[in-house]
């Protein structure tokens, strides 16, 4: 198990986006948002994608997030996030 940390510009990220949202994208950010801890806290390596140095992302719809593990302190800081659409079918 993984502690999941987010940074304050993470946090501010995520109020931003959910601020400018609808109601049905504001419940989709927070269980977006949940679902991002769940996950981290599990195995920060499962879903999400390397990047440069320590850095990984993970994608949850509607959200991205920028993450860094930490394995010797098992701290998982994620360091920002932004909001994404799917893609027309």
């Amino acid at each position: 198990m993984f502690r999941v940390e987010w940074i304050q510009a993470a946090l501010d990220d995520l109020a931003s986006i959910w601020m400018q949202a609808d109601a049905a994208l504001r419940q989709a950010i927070t269980t977006a948002a949940q679902t991002i801890d769940q996950q981290l806290e599990a195995d920060p390596f499962r879903q999400s994608e390397s990047r440069e140095d320590d850095e990984r992302v993970l994608f949850v719809y509607p959200l991205g997030a920028e993450i860094e593990v930490d394995l010797r302190q098992r701290i998982v800081w994620v360091l920002h996030v932004w909001q994404f659409r799917q893609r027309d079918e």
